[in-house]
């Protein structure tokens, strides 16, 4: 697929899920993004619990990510944090209960129904160190350089065309001796090429994942160091989703091959070169 054709799926995906949350819909979107690709066994496949987490929010829960980043972002009192692809605010709001009020917490996301969805909640919440970005991450325009002393993501990374650039804007808005936490996708071995071209895979976490040390290697190339995978768990895709775009035969061959999805968590510094 064409990248522009890729962003247009996303945000077409995502912001039907915004006016869907709005609506109190039970439609669901993000991770398992359309009724094509989802059947109820697969709603919600990857994403996990937050209701436990000091700062949750459920109106901005829309179980969209893949992992908790905040858990293991090392974030203090009064840092500065940077959440990539925020959507409706989740890891945003558990990011400003540890920053407290001393703090600052930005929400970057490209779909402008998910900006607004987050402005809602946070001027129903009324916080006042919170604010929310409409910008590309690939060009975050509107974050100056150095600004963040954390940069999270979750489940967000593996829906952008060029990967290696988002890292490189990661460097480049964090101050030195930040890091960033992030939450993804990534795969092992070799995943079908109808997987790795299918449009609603794509918006779903699945097409869009990288493999793993090509992915781990373009942390590296954007100047990161310490990289670290602190989380990982095996996703397993239902037959009721494969089956839409692969082969019986197919299915079997990839059960039997070495190929998994996983979902991680990196952990990298930017540090003084």
């Amino acid at each position: 697929m064409k990248k522009t054709t890729i962003k247009q799926e996303v945000q077409k995906a995502y912001a039907a899920r915004a006016k869907a949350a709005v609506q109190n819909s039970q439609t669901t979107e993000g991770c398992c993004a359309k009724s094509s690709c989802c059947a109820p066994e697969n709603e919600n496949i990857m994403a996990l619990d937050y209701t436990q987490l000091d700062g949750y929010v459920a109106e901005a829960d829309l179980s969209l990510g893949c992992g908790i980043p905040t858990e293991i972002a090392n974030i203090s009192v009064g840092d500065t944090v940077v959440d990539l692809g925020s959507g409706a605010g989740n890891d945003v709001f558990v990011a400003r209960q540890i920053v407290g009020k001393t703090g600052r917490v930005i929400g970057v996301d490209m779909t402008e129904e998910m900006i607004d969805l987050a402005r809602k909640n946070t001027l129903k919440l009324g916080f006042q160190n919170v604010e929310f970005v409409l910008n590309d991450i690939e060009k975050m325009q509107d974050i100056p350089q150095n600004t963040a002393d954390v940069v999270i993501s979750n489940c967000v990374l593996n829906l952008v065309p060029n990967k290696p650039q988002v890292f490189k804007e990661i460097h480049r808005i964090l101050k030195t001796n930040g890091h960033f936490s992030i939450s993804d996708i990534v795969y092992e071995g070799s995943l079908p090429q109808e997987v790795l071209t299918a449009a609603e895979l794509y918006v779903g976490c699945v097409a869009g994942a990288s493999e793993k040390t090509t992915y781990l290697n373009h942390i590296q190339n954007a100047g990161f160091q310490n990289i670290s995978i602190k989380r990982e768990r095996r996703i397993e895709l239902p037959d009721s989703l494969l089956q839409q775009y692969l082969s019986p035969e197919t299915i079997t061959q990839l059960k039997q091959s070495n190929t998994g999805i996983y979902s991680i968590t990196v952990y990298a510094d930017k540090l003084v070169e």
